[in-house]
């Protein structure tokens, strides 16, 4: 037993252990069926030494209660986080000097603020859009007993990642100022008259963990030396050498401030193809996704991680049997690309092809537009990618392909493409990718069709917006005032940013506050367009004419625990369809108001948004289904108030898939099922225990683990929620590494016949995969 306590300003006092019990109460206040007497016998174990500090005695207490953590007793872990958040409130009180007490644990925000600026770790913006006496109203809203709704690896995780530290690693800010910090942040460009109460709005949603703000955005909103907000971006790449580089510039530009890459290279030439018309002489794309590989490892993000790049390719590129053994093993490694991930985009006639054993063609890109002479409007030439079916099982795609597939003049690789398939999933059972993007289900629901077309995904497969590539139109030298220059002019492309933030459905649904929380959401992402950092100027530009966000779930099976619902019923299903659309309507609604409010995106124009399309392509205002929660009268109101006033944003839904977040809020990642009942989160020097959410004599029977489920029953309740989802979902299938392959085939196809737009890895226990931070929303 100790016999003294050292303080931090190295005053001894005698070791109370009557202390230690009030201690113990107090951690384990209102947390149900905790022993006290087992957990402080775990303290008194770890204290042996004669003399021992305070943070000695707070460590005791965490480690002990996480010790006990089980599926039986998992609020300890509640205990593990009290013991923790107060050793934050310690260390911050010491470091801004301020004396904490347990019912007053916070210091004054406006001095922390003012501090913070002047060291140059917070914005300047903090100070000089809120006077003192703002800053101080904004104070008394902070509620500390909000710092209790998170668990050990929730507060670990936002503690290490998130919270603002001084340059010397301190611990400065607590864990409902940095949520008060982005609001305030977030809101700071409204108008003077509304800004106060929209900053206590977007605290109350992010406090109460009703949502969650993206990785970008939770640690780098309000902060100085910090990265931009936004998730991920996507990059269309020229067919020349001045956009290959160009691309790969930029995409260390954006690798360095932290955002996910996506990059379609489906317009590249193929390997044999000519340069310049010296026939047999191009390289294909593969040596160029090996230069995007040595950038996602040379210019990592901020200093903390490797890049994170996708590269996507057409499975009708001829290039695309070596793209699709990139991160295989075993071959040549010249060959290989270990530190990217890629994706294979597929229409349907290829998934046709694949169910028919049918033969498939691979060509050129270069060699079809060379050859096919293929225009469109403005004389620009089109290639084979440039097209996809407007109805399913009909459409300019096919057409083409069979143009190109019988002109004597194109030459082509025929293989059957079943093997293809084959060597498709062969390669997500070893490594988990290539993700799968189903374009023509995409494009054909569209709401931007007008302005262009969708070649590819993200880095996690959510994010589907309009793509075109940046060209070089000229470079000359200019003098002027004798001063000379290098002028370099580009034709901007559609450079895709994603803004992310989701809704934590454990805890907003059960609430019933997604009429008040959707609405905030919407505006924090939009506000975020105006006051990002994207050095990018075409990634700027574009973000600025469709103004897209991404709203997104995460939490359902732990709703669906809460609710009493199996994961394999049809009542999921149908639970996922009203519930989707509920989410919907009030997104679109909420976007129409801010266009009121601010204005409709500049190319809102003769989208499917102004003509009523995206509704009725949907079958909200046709009256032959009525949804448990929207009226069809609902929806043709609101078709009609779209018309009339717009929309602020040109796309609106898309389910990342909330790694970090999701932990942060205690709940299941994204849409999926639940992992197993009991997780273990690796540190160090030790393990953590993390059981389920609510996990409950009650609970428990409707926590069916992921490889446990029928992955048919996921990808029913995914093609369900996709009607709703203008962008696309961040689904992953759970298979056994023996699965069959033609169990397997057949869940590919069941995913495109369901409607779905894509789906992300093939998880298997076998399987160590990265996720990335950036969508972690």
């Amino acid at each position: 037993m100790p016999q003294l306590v050292v303080k931090p300003d190295n005053r001894q006092l005698a070791f109370d252990e009557m202390r230690l019990s009030v201690y113990a109460d107090r951690i384990l206040k209102d947390l149900e069926g905790l022993n006290k007497d087992t957990l402080l016998r775990g303290v008194n174990a770890k204290l042996r030494r004669d003399e021992v500090s305070g943070e000695e005695i707070s460590s005791a207490f965490t480690m002990s209660a996480l010790e006990l953590v089980s599926k039986e007793e998992p609020n300890w872990k509640f205990a593990a986080a009290r013991s923790l958040l107060t050793s934050l409130y310690k260390k911050a009180a010491v470091n801004r000097r301020y004396k904490a007490y347990p019912d007053e644990p916070y210091g004054a925000l406006y001095p922390l603020i003012e501090a913070l600026v002047s060291k140059g770790v917070y914005r300047e913006e903090l100070l000089t859009a809120y006077t003192k006496e703002q800053i101080d109203e904004l104070a008394s809203c902070i509620d500390p007993s909000r710092d209790l709704l998170f668990d050990y690896i929730g507060l670990l995780t936002l503690s290490d990642r998130y919270l603002a530290r001084d340059f010397e690693g301190r611990v400065m800010e607590l864990p409902q100022e940095r949520y008060m910090v982005i609001a305030m942040y977030l809101m700071h460009q409204e108008p003077a008259e509304k800004r106060l109460e929209l900053a206590k709005e977007a605290y109350w949603a992010m406090s109460n963990i009703y949502m969650t703000a993206a990785t970008p955005t939770m640690s780098n909103a309000g902060k100085k030396v910090a990265g931009q907000l936004s998730s991920c971006f996507i990059d269309t790449v020229d067919d020349s050498l001045e956009g290959i580089f160009d691309s790969n510039t930029d995409v260390a530009r954006l690798s360095k401030m932290g955002g996910g890459i996506g990059v379609y290279l489906g317009k590249v030439r193929a390997r044999g193809s000519d340069i310049r018309g010296h026939k047999n002489t191009s390289s294909g794309v593969i040596p160029w996704i090996r230069q995007l590989n040595n950038t996602a490892v040379s210019v990592d993000q901020l200093g903390t991680r490797k890049g994170a790049i996708a590269v996507y390719l057409d499975v009708f590129h001829k290039d695309i049997l070596a793209f699709l053994d990139l991160k295989l093993n075993n071959g040549d490694e010249r060959m290989r690309a270990h530190d990217v991930f890629h994706g294979v985009c597929l229409p349907d006639l290829f998934m046709e092809a694949v169910e028919a054993r049918s033969q498939w063609n691979l060509f050129c890109p270069h060699e079809v537009k060379k050859v096919m002479g293929w225009k469109d409007e403005n004389g620009r030439a089109l290639g084979l990618e440039d097209f996809y079916d407007e109805e399913f099982g009909n459409g300019a795609f096919r057409e083409k392909y069979a143009e190109a597939s019988a002109h004597p003049e194109l030459s082509r690789i025929t293989v059957p493409a079943i093997d293809i398939m084959k060597r498709i999933m062969k390669s997500q059972l070893e490594t988990g990718t290539p993700y799968m993007f189903y374009r023509d289900t995409v494009n054909r629901s569209n709401p931007n069709r007008h302005k262009g077309m969708v070649f590819s995904s993200n880095l996690c497969t959510e994010i589907m917006q309009n793509q075109s590539a940046t060209v070089v139109e000229q470079e000359e030298l200019v003098t002027k005032d004798g001063q000379t220059r290098i002028v370099i002019s580009k034709i901007p492309g559609d450079f895709v940013v994603c803004n992310l933030n989701s809704i934590h459905l454990a805890r907003a649904v059960p609430a019933g506050v997604l009429e008040r929380l959707i609405p905030i959401q919407v505006r924090m992402l939009d506000n975020v367009i105006d006051i990002n950092n994207i050095e990018v100027l075409q990634a700027q530009y574009t973000n600025s004419q469709y103004r897209a966000v991404g709203l997104g779930t995460f939490g359902l099976h732990h709703l669906l625990a809460l609710e009493g619902i199996r994961w394999e019923s049809e009542e999921a299903v149908e639970y996922n369809d009203h519930l989707y659309e509920k989410i919907n309507y009030l997104l679109v609604r909420s976007s129409m108001e801010l266009a009121r409010e601010k204005g409709r995106y500049p190319k809102f124009a003769g989208s499917d948004w102004e003509t009523g399309a995206y509704f009725d392509h949907r079958g909200y205002t046709s009256g032959e289904r009525e949804g448990k929660y929207v009226t069809t009268a609902q929806w043709r109101e609101l078709k009609e108030e779209v018309a009339r006033d717009g929309v602020r944003n040109a796309w609106m839904f898309a389910i990342a898939p909330n790694g970090s977040t999701s932990i942060i809020a205690g709940s299941t990642a994204s849409i999926d099922p639940l992992y197993d009942l009991l997780s273990y989160e690796e540190k160090t020097t030790y393990k953590i225990a993390n059981p389920a959410p609510d996990l409950s004599e009650k609970t428990i029977w409707y926590y069916k683990t992921a490889f446990l489920i029928d992955q048919n029953w996921s990808i029913r309740m995914a093609s369900a929620r996709q009607r709703h989802v203008d962008q696309g979902q961040s689904f992953n299938l759970y298979v056994r590494p023996d699965i069959k392959a033609t169990d397997f085939l057949d869940l590919h196809l069941n995913a495109w016949k369901g409607g779905l737009k894509s789906t992300y890895y093939v998880r298997s226990r076998a399987l160590t995969i990265e996720e990335c931070e950036s969508c972690a929303s």
